[in-house]
């Protein structure tokens, strides 16, 4: 029981990820307060991805397995893109974000796939339950956008 929770915690983060990516990509501004909220909220779902992933061994029970050291990749490239945009070298920062979501968008077809992995059997014995979890990403990733899109009222002068 506690490792499905791990599991779609794991999954649900990863969603969040894939869809707010998917909207930087196709956004046209960057570099403004809501590209830099986005990618924050973004940033910290790939990050919970890859931290969560250690807790799961079910390719090799109680050992890593080849996917542990991509999730190390991971973490190493999303670490420098992070580290870029904080030093403002923009084409770095764009080359290895853009390249950490392809990665992510790659480890989302391996999970879909393989039949014996938790997504298809969910899409097989629980649709409802994966339609929630879903259903949940997804308004989750609207409210993160709304959220920074939505432009702040004036503050008056003080007077």
């Amino acid at each position: 029981m506690a490792n499905n929770v791990v599991i779609a915690l794991h999954a649900g983060a990863a969603t969040i990820a894939m869809a707010l990516g998917a909207y930087q990509l196709v956004r046209r501004t960057r570099g403004d307060r809501a590209h830099r909220w986005i990618g924050r909220v973004w940033t910290g779902a790939m990050y919970w991805t890859i931290i969560s992933s250690f807790f799961i061994q079910q390719l090799r029970p109680g050992h890593f397995s080849w996917i542990h050291g991509l999730s190390v990749f991971t973490f190493v490239t999303l670490s420098i893109g992070l580290w870029a945009a904080v030093t403002h070298r923009v084409q770095l920062h764009r080359n290895f974000m853009t390249g950490s979501y392809f990665g992510l968008l790659g480890a989302f077809v391996g999970a879909v796939v393989v039949p014996q992995r938790k997504i298809p059997q969910w899409t097989l014995h629980q649709p409802a339950g994966l339609a929630l979890g879903l259903t949940v990403c997804l308004l989750v990733t609207a409210a993160v956008v709304v959220a920074a899109t939505a432009r702040r009222a004036e503050q008056p002068l003080k007077s």
